[in-house]
């Protein structure tokens, strides 16, 4: 049992983090400070502690403690720590994604498109938005409004007429000059305008377009600029949240139900509902609503930066964070969690979705519980089977074999656990081959003590693959897991799946509305999809590197040259012999050569 008397003695009356370690060194509870002696010393002066603490403080075995200059600096070290250590006993919210943008980049005639990641120089980024189908739906509205171009550089330096995007009125064609740069940089900037909020300004410009249009009779341009106003006001009436202001901010909101805890995150910018996100924390059970939304304040906004107002429904001492976040976003940010009118309208709503979607959770935890029952009954499997893995492999014709490993895990898919395994051994179209080599890098890591080892694998195939694997694992020396094949049935429809199994019991086809097949489709399905993109993938890329490989003078470093400079194989057969000669290292005899073999 850890005594604290020797560590709390020495620990100093400075703002600092704190790491309670348990008997092996690893990181149980990370917390931050203003005070340190103080803090640390409140867990063993305490009576009333919660089960969660008192549970904790049974596996620390050492303290250990790292002062900072203030409690702001506290709480970002505190908030790092907890993102790169992931302590069991720390609330713990994953998005390992960033948030897209909408951008207009900085070319002649600028392309309009959903960005993640690094922001580039000379492009204008518009957002950021909770989701990439609510960037989707605003780069679909302002193809219908402005008529931007959405196209790759590659197709859109090569095209010699103009494609559909141009022919359904979503795209003003300037791949092939059908509108002057000058009328192009002005749909750009009304676009911008948009993006930005300022639809009033935009609106009264149009408006005086329109009139002076229908003053000189010219009628059909009165009607586009009408048409144009009408559209824009529909969007206005749907997606502003508060009329007359272009208010940035987000909405916080957290619930909890049925052991379930959501927190639900509305993004306003300009005014505008850009949408919402739920996310679902880690280790939140026992935690205080307003311990929830802090945590997730300090993670969430910790890789950019805060808008200027954050509501939230529950309060706490936001104070310190607030400092921090307005040091971080270089402007006032404020934390409210009593807002009135409007804005408590809109805190009310986040609230309820973070209810709604976890009713959402318990009713699929439910549907998957059932589901895993039933195979468990029907393949006569113990209680304790609970971790599934499923491989498939995916070639065209035997070329650019992947194959793909998915695990379903505490009912639900776990896509940070997939791995997909470009096969090189196997004879090409070899499935029994190819299936060996995946499954033998997979298990031989994992017996290593690299992961987790599956209850059940399935393999998507029949006799020939389940042999395979049952000699793979025997080999490796794995005899505890269940090894099931789903083979499609004669016709190859759903329902019709022949499940083969590694012992002597003969084959068995479930019914098409049993609970346990339609897990077992819904896993295989998912390796199915994850295989096919891999396969794709390598596939494509194969084949460019092939057919450029072939030509006699174009080794690996004008093969680059060339994919850069055309954006990729199509523009490079898509370019004339003028516009090969161009690059660097190609002269006109081999540009003469490039041109003839790849047409």
């Amino acid at each position: 049992m850890f005594d604290p008397t020797e560590c709390l003695a020495g620990l100093p009356h400075l703002p600092g983090v704190y790491r309670m370690l348990g008997v092996g060194g690893e990181v149980l509870y990370v917390g931050k400070a203003r005070d340190l002696k103080k803090r640390v010393s409140s867990y063993f002066q305490k009576t009333q502690l919660s089960p969660r603490i008192q549970l904790m403080l049974t596996q620390v075995a050492s303290i250990e403690v790292t002062v900072t200059r203030s409690e702001a600096e506290a709480l970002l070290l505190e908030n790092n720590l907890i993102k790169g250590l992931a302590p069991k006993y720390n609330i713990l919210f994953r998005d390992d994604k960033s948030y897209p943008s909408v951008v207009l980049t900085g070319h002649a005639f600028p392309r309009l498109a959903l960005h993640r990641g690094p922001q580039r120089k000379g492009d204008r980024y518009f957002g950021p938005y909770p989701s990439a189908h609510a960037v989707r739906e605003s780069l679909q509205l302002l193809q219908k409004v402005f008529r931007l171009r959405t196209c790759e550089d590659g197709v859109f330096s090569h095209r010699s007429r103009p494609c559909l995007l141009y022919q359904i009125k979503r795209c003003s064609g300037p791949c092939v000059g059908a509108i002057s740069k000058a009328d192009y940089a002005r749909d750009v900037e009304r676009a911008s305008e948009f993006l930005l909020g300022r639809e009033q300004q935009l609106l009264s410009e149009l408006e005086r377009l329109m009139l002076a249009a229908s003053e000189t009779q010219a009628y059909e341009e009165a009607a586009f600029y009408r048409d144009l106003i009408q559209k824009l006001r529909t969007v206005q009436e749907r997606q502003f949240v508060e009329s007359g202001r272009r208010l940035d901010a987000d909405v916080v909101a957290v619930a909890a139900e049925g052991g379930v805890v959501c927190v639900n995150l509305t993004m306003i910018r300009a005014g505008r509902h850009l949408g919402d996100k739920s996310f679902f924390p880690q280790n939140a059970a026992g935690h205080a609503p307003s311990q929830i939304i802090e945590a997730f304040l300090a993670q969430h906004y910790a890789e950019q930066a805060a808008p200027p107002l954050i509501l939230v429904n529950e309060a706490f001492e936001s104070d310190v964070l607030a400092e921090l976040l307005t040091s971080q976003a270089g402007r006032r940010v404020q934390i409210v969690s009593r807002p009135a009118g409007e804005r408590r309208v809109w805190l009310e709503m986040a609230a309820k979705n973070a209810q709604l979607a976890i009713h959402q959770r318990l009713s699929q935890q439910t549907a998957q519980q059932e589901r895993l029952a039933a195979l468990r009954e029907v393949l006569e499997l113990p209680d304790s089977v609970h971790r599934i893995e499923c491989f498939d492999i995916s070639h065209t014709l035997g070329e650019a074999t992947v194959a793909a490993c998915v695990v379903y895990d505490a009912l639900a898919l776990k896509p940070s656990e997939y791995r997909r395994f470009n096969i090189g051994q196997a004879a090409a179209g070899d499935d029994y081959a190819a299936m060996r080599e995946a499954l033998t890098r997979r298990y031989r890591r994992l017996t290593a003590g690299e992961g987790k080892l599956p209850d059940l694998l399935l393999i998507d195939g029949g006799k020939g693959q389940v042999g395979v694997a049952r000699e793979v694992l025997a080999d490796l020396g794995v005899n505890d897991v269940e090894v099931v094949g789903v083979a499609k049935g004669p016709q190859r429809k759903p329902g019709l799946e022949i499940l083969v199994f590694a012992d002597q019991r003969k084959p068995l086809q479930l019914r098409a509305d049993h609970p346990g097949l339609h897990l077992i489709q819904q896993i295989r399905d998912e390796a199915h999809r994850f295989a096919i993109t891999g396969h794709r993938a390598r596939r494509g890329k194969a084949r460019i590197q092939s057919l450029l490989d072939g030509i006699p003078g174009v080794g690996p470093k004008r093969r680059q040259m060339l994919l850069t400079r055309f954006g990729g194989v199509k523009g490079v057969r898509n370019a004339s012999i003028d516009e090969l000669a161009k690059v660097e290292g190609i002269s006109r005899a081999l540009a003469e050569k490039i041109y003839a073999e790849l047409h």
